[in-house]
């Protein structure tokens, strides 16, 4: 098993769930989350607009969580650097929406954040095999990027295991990162296929307790990594 993988499941609570009135307030309710992550939709690479970098940057000052930022946007070359500017932590851009995406990884580490790829639901994996070093992430996405609350997609998975045997074999450091449809039903089968982070966004947001559901998220994924 790679030595650098965390030594526990990571949760990275989704404020595409929260009450977007009181974010400050919804990003320091989920207590021990390692990332909180930010979903960036322009409308345009995605049927959905969300928010911006000003909602970022009024974030950053709210919370001492990481921010995990999720572009799901067209021209990342343009406007991923300025996320890594403001201080997020890992900024993550589609595959389909660059014909660059090792320069765009460039510009985002020297803006001083990890860079990570992320892959649609239908998009290959094998025509990327050969860059993923140069990220330090991967997002498999397990649902349709552009809206919260879809079903989980069990057939992603296989991505998963397909990118865990060659960190695990120690031919690649990457950090492997899923999203959509991550709750208590569907977040052990993410964990056994060899994820490391789990995003998940109504099933924190929705809950009584936001901090308890991640814990208890934690503690399911943890169980059944193995």
């Amino acid at each position: 098993m790679s030595s650098d993988r965390p030594a526990q499941p990571m949760i990275a609570p989704s404020i595409l769930s929260a009450d977007f009135a009181n974010l400050a307030a919804e990003a320091n309710s989920v207590g021990d989350s390692d990332w909180l992550h930010v979903d960036v939709m322009d409308a345009h690479f995605v049927p959905n607009l969300t928010l911006g970098l000003p909602v970022v940057q009024s974030l950053l000052k709210a919370t001492e969580i990481p921010i995990d930022c999720h572009l799901m946007i067209e021209d990342p070359a343009r406007w991923a650097p300025p996320y890594a500017e403001a201080g997020a932590h890992n900024v993550t851009f589609h595959a389909e929406a660059t014909d660059d995406p090792i320069a765009v990884a460039k510009d985002i580490r020297a803006a001083g954040a990890k860079a990570g790829l992320s892959l649609k639901p239908g998009t290959d994996l094998e025509p990327y095999l050969e860059i993923l070093a140069e990220f330090d992430t991967l997002l498999v996405m397990s649902v349709e990027p552009g809206f919260g609350g879809q079903s989980f997609m069990p057939e992603v998975l296989e991505k998963v295991r397909t990118i865990r045997r060659r960190i695990d074999s120690g031919a690649l450091r990457l950090l492997v990162e899923i999203d959509g449809g991550i709750n208590a039903d569907t977040i052990e089968q993410a964990a056994e296929a060899g994820v490391d982070c789990f995003v998940a966004g109504s099933a924190v947001y929705g809950a009584a307790d936001p901090a308890l559901a991640v814990s208890k998220l934690r503690a399911q994924a943890l169980a059944a990594r193995g």
